[in-house]
């Protein structure tokens, strides 16, 4: 932003101190001093350079020298000006610099910058120059504190010492202001952190002042006591990137002189002053990223802001509207308000244009730029009389309704950016009209029907989004027909269907490829095949079917993101796939058969690597930890896999989630795996792997879900665990590990959400330190030989205790460079009888299931203090006691089993009925076993006769009962209205008593 905003300024500056310090007539072109002379060979004898540097510096008249000017007159030297051009290698000066230098008494211009003065500070002799006017060291290389003995310099009117990563320092400011002459100063990444609020105070004193430079210096004070402020010809101040920590500097609106004010990325707070909208020379102001900045819109717009050009308010806290005044800007290029808190919607119309002499609307205006708002309402249709607009980003808000069709008049328009709003409708085909359009983001709208052919007109397109929305159609080769710059296209997620002929060659060469649930037919595109670019390619659910083709991988070298996955696509792969360094390979959920595939060795390794739900068979490669040791995710699962878990596996160190689930690996679990330090996610469930869980998987202190499920793992739980302080799943459920619940889960598991260990062999008492895990949103302990009573303390369980849980999706390890998550948290809850798997909604499951087991004593009446449970299951227990009444407190509850031996009713409680017989009666029903169950007459293949007979007889008596009588009522609709309301309400009664039945 500072080089396009202040340009004009900078340029200006320059050739003032062209003017002043080269051009002004004093430049001698004689004969120079013997004794100047001497003293720059001596200068140059001191310095190291390339042959070229200084070729010229021959013969007696240095005034003659490359870098040279003297005194007219007196043949003094005057000017060195041997600063290296960026990028000039063979003009880089390095070394030494002679004191003999500081013999040239009448120099007034030095420019050393941009060389490699590395690791010696400035010398101190430069502070004797007592006529210097211009001293330019930026960049120069020179390091340690700047000598105050340069506030000698009191005709000094130029100083840079402009450093990087703070090389140099200053811990004493007040030098500066003996620098009465000072016209421009610059000192960009020099440490000024130990000057405080001496910085103002000496600036303070210094009238003649004109350009500050002081951005990323370390500066924390603003100097906001100070009263009185002397910067009468201040014109640019540039203190951005500094950490201020304060409120606005008010001093500043009282500055009239100031044309261009940067301060942003300062940690500045508080209200901006409606006054720097009043000063009458500002063209350009900065005040972005401060992120604590506020002020409402609506007010502040409304300044007169007379010569404002460049105004960028981005990531901080304005609020309110845009006033129709807006459109007295006369002179706005450029206005940025990204990422603030405006609402309404944009003005529907603006006022009359008073003060421009042009009376077109904001007639200057390039850059309009309003993206992560909360604006709302509809696309004003004056957007499209913005004549000179370049850059439209309106995204991320919640605009709705159509897309102005004027929008195609914008014909100088480069970036237009409205994605991830709430508009609707067709996209106008006078989009195609904008010849100069660069960049094009539609996407994640609601936009329908097709997309208009005119955009293959667009011939400077080189970014076309218009994904995730509502598009539907048949996309032709006149789409793309002279896109011959198109290098980023989005089309995912929509309904479209590519129809291209078999020998079609696009007109571009594309860089990124996004057509995500397109339908781009049955087999592999063959167009493909001319694009030598591609680094991002995603053609998952795209309906293709058939075999990968082998001339495929010899275009996927540069490919940083290949996903493929969610077709049908056949065969066998390579034994290496060709992908560049670190990319991502999504091939899952395909027909892939054969054995696993490993990334090409020439490539170091990947980040992702995703096989799942395929056909692979065979064991696991050996070697795979070695093949790719700086993968980041690996997931086999949902194959044919079986062997054993290589050891090698143990060589990824920086792998974050490994899913080898839902294969038929056996053997144990390697102990290798703990020294993956920085996994997050371990799923090796439903397999057979067998013997006891490695102690060294207590090493993977940043492990957040662990599952081992549907194993046949045995012994206990390794006290190793306790060291996992980071979990958030734990599910060991269907396995055959023994022993006590260990006491430490309730205090090493702090952020436990998700803790399932059914269907094993546990035994003992349930501990009551269960009531730390704050956390818990499952418990699953259902199906061991746990004994005594539930703890009261389970009513601590702070998670379970609120209603209303907010969503979250729990998803891990994801990337931010392809914008992927690895691994989405699921979890199996058994509920009514059935088991139901949780995946986005898992976080609202709120469930206790202690079924099966061997508990006893009188039911919890704590647990109804936890309000946000969804499921609660006692039942196959010895529990005894009532049914507390409070139990009707539990709102959320969608699902309560107490079934089976839980004593709730004596009984006494049903005398006078006869016919009543079962537990808790003495009278036993017939074909009642001694476990006390009704017993049903069962085939070999488990049907049961008697039912099948009963709802065989029932159903005959229904049709003949039902059915005869309808054809008679056919002819009186009286008598079929009074017969089938009699018909509606025996039926209404029997599935009313079936349900009791059920329930009994």
């Amino acid at each position: 932003m500072e080089g396009f905003s202040i340009l004009g300024l900078v340029f200006a500056t320059l050739a003032f101190i062209t003017t002043e310090f080269a051009c002004n007539g004093e430049i001698h072109s004689g004969n120079c001093l013997q004794s100047d002379r001497e003293a720059l060979i001596d200068f140059k004898s001191g310095l190291k350079f390339s042959k070229k540097r200084f070729s010229s510096w021959r013969g007696s008249d240095c005034c003659q020298w490359q870098g040279i000017g003297c005194e007219k007159g007196t043949g003094a030297v005057i000017m060195i000006d041997l600063h290296n051009p960026e990028g000039h290698k063979n003009r880089n000066l390095s070394g030494d610099i002679r004191p003999s230098l500081k013999k040239l008494m009448s120099l007034r211009y030095l420019d050393l910058s941009f060389n490699s003065f590395k690791d010696i500070p400035i010398p101190k002799f430069f502070g004797s120059f007592k006529n210097l006017k211009y001293l330019n060291l930026s960049y120069a290389g020179f390091s340690g504190v700047i000598p105050p003995n340069l506030g000698n310099l009191s005709n000094l009117q130029y100083l840079d010492l402009s450093s990087e990563y703070e090389q140099l320092s200053v811990d004493n400011f007040e030098w500066v202001a003996n620098l009465v002459s000072l016209k421009h100063l610059q000192m960009s990444e020099v440490d000024l952190s130990m000057v405080g609020s001496q910085w103002v105070e000496a600036l303070n004193k210094l009238p003649f002042l004109i350009e500050l430079h002081l951005p990323s210096c370390g500066l924390f004070d603003l100097g906001s006591f100070v009263r009185s402020i002397n910067f009468t010809s201040l014109a640019i101040l540039n203190i951005r990137g500094n950490n201020f920590n304060s409120t606005f500097p008010g001093w500043l609106v009282n500055i009239s002189s100031l044309k261009s004010i940067d301060i942003s990325s300062s940690n500045l707070s508080g209200r901006i002053p409606l006054g720097i909208g009043e000063l009458p020379n500002l063209q350009y102001l900065d005040l972005s990223w401060n992120r604590n900045l506020s002020c409402n819109c609506l007010h502040l717009l409304r300044g007169s802001w007379k010569k404002i050009e460049i105004l960028d308010l981005a990531s901080n806290l304005l609020h309110g509207t845009i006033p129709n005044s807006f459109g007295n800007l006369c002179k706005l290029r450029y206005l940025n308000v990204e990422g603030n808190n405006l609402t309404g919607s944009l003005p529907e119309f603006l006022e009359e244009i008073k003060n421009c002499s042009s009376k077109r609307l904001l007639p200057n205006l390039k850059n309009l730029i309003l993206p992560q708002n909360h604006l709302i309402g509809n696309l004003p249709e004056w957007l499209g009389k913005l004549e000179n607009l370049e850059e439209l980003i309106l995204d991320d808000n919640k605009l709705q309704g159509p897309i102005p069709a004027s929008l195609g008049r914008l014909s100088q328009l480069v970036e237009l950016g409205l994605e991830n709003n709430k508009l609707q409708g067709l996209i106008p085909a006078s989009l195609g009209n904008l010849h100069h359009l660069k960049e094009m983001r539609l996407d994640g709208n609601n936009l329908n029907g097709s997309l208009p052919d005119s955009f293959g007109q667009l011939s400077e397109l080189v970014t076309l989004d218009v994904s995730f929305n509502g598009l539907m159609g048949t996309l032709s080769e006149k789409h793309f027909s002279k896109l011959s710059k198109l290098k980023k296209l989005y089309l995912d997620s929509n309904s479209f269907i590519l129809s291209v002929s078999s020998n079609w060659t696009p007109p571009f060469q594309i860089f990124a490829l996004g057509m995500r649930s397109c339908n781009l037919g049955n087999s592999f595109p063959v167009w493909l095949q001319s694009q030598k670019e591609v680094e991002y390619l995603d053609f998952s659910n795209a309906s293709i079917s058939g075999s990968l083709p082998n001339w495929f991988w010899n275009i996927s070298f540069n490919m940083w993101v290949l996903n493929i996955s969610l077709n049908q696509i056949q065969g066998q792969l390579p034994s290496l796939l060709n992908v560049a360094e670190f990319g991502s390979i999504d091939l899952s959920s395909n027909q892939f058969e054969g054995p696993i595939p490993l990334p090409n060795p020439v490539v170091a390794s990947v980040d992702v690597f995703d096989l799942s739900n395929n056909k692979f068979s065979g064991s696991i490669p050996l070697n795979i930890g070695d093949s790719i040791q700086a993968i980041l995710f690996l997931s086999l699962s949902g194959n044919q896999i079986t062997g054993t878990i290589p050891a090698s596996i143990g060589f990824m160190w920086r792998v974050n989630a490994i899913d080898l689930s839902r294969n038929r690996l056996a053997g144990s679990i390697p102990s290798t795996i703990g020294n993956c330090l920085n996994l997050i996610v371990l799923d090796l469930g439903y397999n057979n792997l067998s013997g006891m869980i490695p102690k060294s998987l207590g090493q993977l202190e940043w492990l957040q879900s662990l599952h081992l499920d549907h194993n046949n793992l045995s012994g206990a739980l390794p006290a190793s665990f306790q060291n996992l302080s980071s979990l958030e799943t734990l599910d060991l459920s269907y396995n055959k590990l023994s022993g006590n619940i260990p006491r430490w889960i309730g205090t090493a598991f702090m952020n436990l959400r998700i803790l399932k260990l059914r269907s094993n062999d546990f035994s003992g008492r349930l501990p009551s330190k269960f009531s730390n895990l704050s956390s818990l949103h499952v418990l699953d302990l259902a199906e061991n030989n746990l004994t005594g009573s539930i703890p009261s303390t389970l009513s601590d369980l702070k998670a379970m205790a609120q209603e209303g849980n907010v969503n979250k999706y729990l998803f891990y390890a994801t990337s931010p460079d392809t914008a992927g998550e690895y691994y989405e948290e699921s979890s199996d809850v058994s509920t009514k009888g059935q088991v139901l798997k949780y995946t986005k909604t898992l976080s609202l499951v709120v469930s206790i299931d202690l079924s099966s087991n061997n508990l006893s004593g009188e039911f919890p009446k704590e647990i109804t203090a936890l309000f946000g449970l969804v499921m609660l299951n006692l039942s196959r227990n010895h529990i005894t006691g009532h049914i507390p009444e409070n139990i009707s407190r539990l709102h959320q509850l969608s699902s309560l089993d107490l079934s089976r031996k839980m004593t709730t009713f004596n009984a006494s409680v049903f005398d006078g009925n006869p016919g009543l017989c079962g537990a808790p009666l003495d009278t036993k029903c017939q074909g009642e076993g001694i476990d006390g169950g009704q017993k049903n007459v069962v085939d070999e293949k488990g049907h049961g006769y008697l039912d099948e007979w009963f709802y065989l007889s029932v159903g005959l008596g229904f049709a003949v009962g039902v059915l005869v009588p309808f054809f008679i009522c056919t002819f009186s609709k009286s008598c079929y209205e009074v017969y089938f309301g009699f018909v509606n309400k025996i039926v209404g009664n029997l599935v009313r008593l079936k349900r009791r039945a059920n329930r009994s």
